[in-house]
């Protein structure tokens, strides 16, 4: 069966890296949304937890229960319904209606749009949102915004940042006035961390620099991190293609010489794309994917039982024009994970 394999030494090294960058292992949040980028939400969560990592941050309330017994802190960012109580976890809210909605103690992050304009409330909003918390006896824990260009070389990223400084002076100021604890401030994802000289806030929610990745201009002198997935085919059958046969769909693939193929168990129900046909792809190992990605099965010039199809998503995501995220989220959740 198809199978991802999760680098536990690949892991640590980029862990080691960001919490140098954010001045201490307390101040990383792991962001584990999405099944942990494609890796396995329990697989991560053990694996940042062994490291010494104390700060989550999910999609659901679902996922984080599952994975509440590794850490002390789980922001939940996107579940307005919340049926269940723990004290490790925290809500992130996004309105003015949401605040009314939670149940007693909760403890809240409070979003604000500091100029991506997407979620949060708006710099207008901010005193009655946190009056609106303490009215509804609510635990006012956190504050954070998202930058929309950390990645990308341009002057939003400084403006947004002086915007967040200047709203995070607001809320100690009314806190002071309320006579209530200063709440958390955070505001960089893995991008915005390592270009920040001296990263200053409470922690960093880092997402895919975790994973081994970063998505910025190449003007930015990034760290080495290294890829934690790969994600291998176990064969299925083996064949003789004579010279001037045809392979898959569309017979898309004219075999120029009589040549050994196999196919071999991953395709698009697993989260692989197709691939456009416009690109060779190569495997780690100097194969080629031969024609059309199938549902379940793809053909490849090799007789080896296993193949890796990917130990570094670059590739992949430069033929789809897409993003190294948008690869690895992809894959089928259901796909067995190994850790070496």
């Amino acid at each position: 069966m198809a199978k991802i394999i999760l680098n536990r030494e690949n892991l640590f090294h980029n862990l080691n890296l960001i919490s140098k960058q954010a001045k201490g292992i307390e101040k990383v949040a792991i962001v584990l949304k999405d099944n942990a980028y494609g890796h396995g939400l329990l697989e991560i969560a053990k694996l940042v937890s062994e490291y010494g990592i104390k700060k989550a941050v999910v999609r659901t309330c679902e996922d984080a229960l599952k994975i509440n017994n590794f850490f002390e802190d789980i922001l939940i960012l996107a579940d307005t319904k919340i049926d269940t109580y723990s004290h490790t976890f925290h809500i992130a809210v996004n309105s003015l209606e949401q605040i009314k909605k939670l149940p007693i103690n909760t403890k809240v992050h409070l979003k604000i749009d500091s100029g991506m304009h997407r979620n949060g409330i708006n710099k207008s909003q901010l005193k009655e949102a946190i009056y609106g918390i303490c009215g509804q006896n609510l635990k006012f824990t956190g504050l954070f915004t998202h930058y929309r260009c950390a990645d990308e070389l341009s002057t939003d990223f400084y403006w947004q940042r002086a915007n967040f400084e200047q709203i995070k002076q607001e809320v100690k100021n009314i806190c002071e006035k309320l006579s209530i604890p200063v709440p958390k401030f955070h505001s960089a994802n893995s991008s915005a961390l390592f270009r920040i000289k001296d990263f200053n806030e409470d922690f960093a929610r880092v997402g895919i620099a975790t994973y081994g990745y970063l998505e910025t201009d190449t003007i930015f002198n990034n760290p080495k991190l290294k890829p934690v997935m790969s994600f291998w085919g176990q064969k299925i059958s083996t064949r003789e293609i004579k010279k001037g046969q045809r392979i898959g769909y569309g017979g898309s693939y004219f075999a120029k010489k009589d040549m050994i193929v196999s196919t071999y168990d991953v395709g698009y129900g697993d989260g692989f794309l197709r691939l456009n046909e416009k690109d060779k792809y190569i495997t780690p190992k100097g194969y080629e994917i031969l024609g059309r990605v199938s549902m379940d099965n793809l053909s490849i010039n090799s007789q080896d039982e296993e193949v890796c199809i990917f130990d570094d998503v670059r590739q992949l995501a430069k033929i789809h024009d897409t993003i190294t995220y948008e690869i690895t989220t992809t894959l089928n959740p259901t796909i067995k994970k190994e850790i070496i």
